[in-house]
């Protein structure tokens, strides 16, 4: 039997989509919400602890910062190895096992009072995280039938959204009122409970059988898949060379008020994936062209006018909008290409190029940053040529990455 036609077998006898196929099985897709959800929390976190977490450790706050750069690089290192190895194993299990391990490591984090020990601890849920983002957009096409992937996909990568928006700052202020390492225990709680959650809502679905596991190279040489790493790879560091330093561009025009800028970009994703949740079934490829419209108008606009705080503000709005939908914009377009079945490995190869991306991106923008000709100014038209050559190759890509529909 297929993985195609075995996929549809089990998604007939054990979720929702199959019997009623005009509903979405909510509670399953809420459930890889909150997954993604706490992988955001794990991972970033600490970036809004440093001051207790460094008196408590006894270390310097740059030595705290270094915890969120362990658990990328673990992620970046462990994503398509980790998922190759455990393609074969049945799926349930595997995301037990990773939530269960987040559990494991916030909680270690929240008791620890080693640097050595945190960071150890870090490490391991870096590889707990490029497990999970390799999964979840192949987990959720799974569960609903083929016209309503793309929904179901956004319903899950909007846990990254709403962690970023308010997660983040929500688990800030715990830490302010209770300390850190309440806010660590709290998402270990979180974990636990989600495990629960996973047993009681998420179907259980076949690993790849040995004789149809497909080499990495052959599903990385797919028609168009390349084509959809080369656009996030792009995507990425015109993003994060723009946006990792928006305190000094923030600060040349005046306004200064980087946490209402940051804020209404936040907002902005919220609003961009649910629109995108909404047209991505019917129209990705000329949503996905919008997007990367958009955000070049906006960079545009930041490049001429960012010293108004009027136009300032406008401009990240549109980026968020823009930027909020496009990363579940290109998972759909990856588990389409490789098939629901394939898909982890697909999307795992997507997580190390999008680490790859926010590594590159924010190294280029500090390059950019602190040239003595350029300066803040130069963000934008540093991020302008690469957002810009992402949509010259979507319109191009008409017959197997992004093909009209």
């Amino acid at each position: 039997m297929s993985i195609a036609s075995r996929d549809a077998s089990t998604v007939g006898s054990g979720t929702e989509a199959e019997s009623t196929p005009a509903r979405l099985p909510l509670l399953g897709l809420l459930a890889l919400f909150t997954a993604a959800f706490t992988a955001v929390l794990t991972e970033l976190l600490p970036a809004g602890l440093l001051p207790g977490m460094s008196r408590s450790l006894g270390v310097s706050e740059g030595r705290v910062g270094f915890l969120v750069t362990g658990y990328a690089a673990a992620s970046f290192l462990a994503a398509i190895p980790l998922t190759a190895a455990l393609r074969g194993l049945r799926r349930r299990p595997v995301l037990i096992g990773t939530l269960a391990g987040f559990a494991l490591c916030n909680a270690v984090t929240a008791l620890s009072s080693s640097y050595a020990l945190t960071f150890g601890a870090r490490l391991v849920a870096g590889v707990m995280g490029g497990t999970l983002w390799a999964m979840l957009a192949g987990y959720a096409a799974r569960m609903v039938p083929a016209e309503r992937r793309g929904r179901a996909i956004a319903i899950v990568l909007a846990g990254i959204t709403v962690a970023l928006s308010f997660g983040i700052p929500a688990g800030t202020a715990l830490a302010g009122l209770a300390g850190w390492r309440t806010a660590f225990a709290t998402v270990a709680v979180l974990a636990v409970v989600l495990v629960g959650w996973v047993v009681w809502r998420v179907p259980d679905f076949p690993g790849e059988p040995a004789s149809e596991r497909v080499p990495l190279w052959r599903i990385a040489a797919m028609p168009g898949i390349r084509t959809v790493l080369t656009i996030t790879l792009l995507l990425l560091l015109g993003h994060q060379a723009m946006y990792t330093y928006m305190a000094p561009f923030t600060e040349r025009s005046g306004f200064g008020r980087t946490g209402l800028v940051l804020f209404v970009f936040g907002l902005a994703t919220v609003a961009g994936i649910w629109l995108v949740g909404v047209l991505i079934d019917r129209h990705p490829r000329r949503t996905l062209l919008g997007a990367l419209a958009l955000i070049a108008a906006a960079m545009l606009a930041l490049g001429l006018f960012g010293r108004s705080p009027v136009v300032l503000l406008a401009a990240v709005a549109a980026w968020g909008v823009a930027f909020g939908g496009a990363p579940t914009l290109l998972q759909t377009a990856l588990v389409r290409i490789s098939g629901p079945g394939r898909a982890d490995v697909a999307t795992s190869m997507q997580t190390t190029v999008y680490n790859a991306g926010i590594a590159a991106g924010s190294l280029a923008g500090g390059v950019v940053l602190e040239s003595a000709d350029a300066g803040a100014g130069a963000l934008p038209w540093t991020a302008l040529p690469l957002i810009t050559v992402a949509l010259t190759t979507v319109r191009a890509s008409r017959r197997h990455a992004f093909p009209p529909r």
